[in-house]
């Protein structure tokens, strides 16, 4: 068999994919405030999951994310109902910003490149750096370091706003908000997040704000009371 050096390349480099994927996978934050006045014990009430926003009502978009709240209320012991019959209204809204820019500088690159692992002769690999050098994509030559490493990037701020009412007489038994800064504005991805984290320790205590931490990897929550 011909040994194959690009195949064993691959494979060797694998590991260190995965590796630095992991190594990029951070915790959703979201900061999280409840309000609440005589919110029953789940005792066989039911309720339904209904737009705060009119102009979403009846939407296939605002229905998959009132599915996550129906399932986390559904968890709790209530039972779910048409809106006619049930004993509470959850009334739904969610949204994210246009976003902003946000510039970071990372500090000096200089490096010394005789006590660097990654030297190589003139110029030294960086993985995963695309910085244009001397060298080209990838390659950096510490001799001809311009300073500071300043980049920047969009973030966007999104979040829900969810309240119960007794559908009887209208009153309200609680308010919610939840609200996160991150890179992305893909709502698939942030809603499911941000209901996550609004149900954690639900109902919670009223008037407190919260910093909810969701681990990626294991959907692991942390909790922590915000200043």
């Amino acid at each position: 068999m011909k040994f194959n050096a690009k195949r064993a390349l691959k494979f060797a480099a694998a590991p260190l994919l995965m590796a630095g994927l992991a190594a990029c996978a951070t915790p959703f934050n979201a900061d999280v405030s409840r309000f609440q006045t005589q919110l029953p014990a789940p005792q066989g009430q039911t309720f339904a999951v209904v737009a705060e926003d009119p102009a979403m009502a009846g939407g296939l978009e605002f229905a998959q994310y009132a599915d996550y709240v129906e399932a986390e209320m559904a968890q709790l012991g209530y039972t779910q109902a048409a809106p006619e019959n049930a004993d509470l209204l959850v009334r739904f809204d969610y949204g994210v910003d246009n976003g902003r820019e946000k510039v970071v500088t990372t500090g000096f690159a200089r490096r010394d490149p005789f006590y660097d692992p990654w030297y190589r002769g003139y110029g030294y690999y960086r993985p995963f750096s695309y910085r244009r050098s001397a060298w080209g994509y990838g390659w950096y030559d510490p001799f001809f370091d311009s300073g500071p490493d300043v980049r920047s990037y969009t973030i966007y701020t999104s979040g829900i706003d969810m309240k119960i009412e007794r559908r009887a007489d209208g009153e309200r038994l609680f308010e919610g908000k939840a609200e996160a800064v991150s890179r992305s504005n893909r709502l698939q991805y942030l809603v499911p997040n941000l209901v996550d984290a609004m149900f954690t320790d639900f109902p919670g205590h009223s008037g407190e704000t919260l910093r909810i931490s969701i681990a990626p990897e294991d959907r692991e929550k942390k909790v922590k009371v915000v200043d």
